[in-house]
This record gives C-alpha cells, sequence and structure tokens, in this order.
C-alpha cells in the first residue's frame, strides 16, 4: 500500500514539476510578448505560440490575459528587486544608491525587461492594471529608500535618473546618462 501510495505521489510531484515547468515557459514567453508588443498588442495566441503550448493551456494557468500580464509585472519586479537587495547587502546610506545604481544597467541591458517595464507604465490607463503597478512600484520606492535613507529629493532624483536611464537605454543612447550613474553623490 505504501508502495502505490509513494509512486502516485511520485507520478503527482512530475505532473506538479512539468506544470511548473510550462508555467515558467508561458511566462517567458508572455515577457517577451508583452515588451515586444505591449498589454493592448499582443494576444494570448502569440504567448502560446512562443511558449509552444496551446492557447486554452494559458487559460488553465491563468484565468485571464490581464492576470497573465500583472504576473509578468510581478517577475520582473521581483527580479529588479531581489538585484537590488542582494546589492546593497551591507551597505549604508548613500552607498546602498551607489550600489543599484551601478547593477542596475546590467539588469536594464536585458532588453525584454526593459521593455516590459515601460509597457507596464504605459497599460496603466486599466483601472485593473494601474493599482497593481503602482503598489509594486510604491513598494519599490519605500524599500529603495528606507535601504539608503535618502530622503524625498534624493529619492526624486535617483528615481528621474532611472527613468532616464529607462528611455536612453531603450532608445539605443545610454550615453546620455551614463555620465549620472557616476556622480560622486549618486
Amino acid at each position: 500500500m505504501t508502495a502505490v501510495k509513494t509512486a502516485a505521489e511520485g507520478a503527482a510531484l512530475r505532473e506538479r514539476e512539468s506544470a511548473e515547468e510550462r508555467r515558467e515557459q508561458v511566462l517567458e514567453a508572455a515577457l517577451r510578448e508583452f515588451a515586444e508588443h505591449g498589454y493592448q498588442g499582443c494576444s494570448t495566441a502569440d504567448i502560446a505560440r512562443r511558449a509552444g503550448i496551446s492557447q486554452p493551456y494559458i487559460y488553465a494557468l491563468f484565468p485571464s490575459k490581464k492576470e497573465l500580464f500583472l504576473s509578468v509585472h510581478e517577475r520582473v519586479t521581483e527580479r529588479l528587486r531581489s538585484r537590488f537587495q542582494e546589492a546593497v547587502r551591507g551597505a549604508r546610506g548613500h552607498e546602498v544608491l551607489h550600489r543599484i545604481g551601478a547593477v542596475y544597467p546590467e539588469l536594464i541591458s536585458d532588453r525584454y525587461v526593459l521593455l516590459c517595464q515601460l509597457q507596464c507604465y504605459a497599460a496603466c490607463g486599466d483601472p485593473e492594471i494601474r493599482p497593481r503597478v503602482a503598489q509594486a512600484y510604491r513598494r519599490l520606492f519605500d524599500d529603495i529608500a528606507a535601504w539608503s535613507g535618502a530622503g524625498p529629493e534624493e529619492m526624486a532624483r535617483f528615481f528621474a535618473v532611472g527613468m532616464l536611464a529607462n528611455i536612453t537605454t531603450a532608445l539605443g543612447l545610454p550615453e546620455i546618462c551614463e555620465p549620472l550613474w557616476h556622480e560622486p553623490d549618486r
């Protein structure tokens, strides 16, 4: 009886791992599609094709295209946040901002991550998307403020330079922003 239960549990685990792998494939495919075409411009059929699955299977993993989009946004935000957290480990004060500033260009060099961030902001005209994107942005802002102890003006400048980096990188003009990443007070 125990062997049967163990075999059944093993089969369930393999099935779950396979579903988790497919979910991962869908999220990566969706990241690319949403980055390239935006929320409105891509379809779940395009995502399914890129992921190598059937379109109905997307809906077995995510209740809607919007939830898939928000899951991708959460994934991108968490990638940034966890990389920032790693970078600032052991740092204090202004050193926190220096370290985040040092790793950010590397993070946005992944064109899909960069464009997906921008597409998420562009999709904020949707009343269901805006609050979730705003909440994630606010959390990131508050975390960096808490980690660094930076005041409102310094935080505003820091995030403004980050947005400038997003735009100039997306446009292929990183040299416009590069000097700002290396300023002594940054």
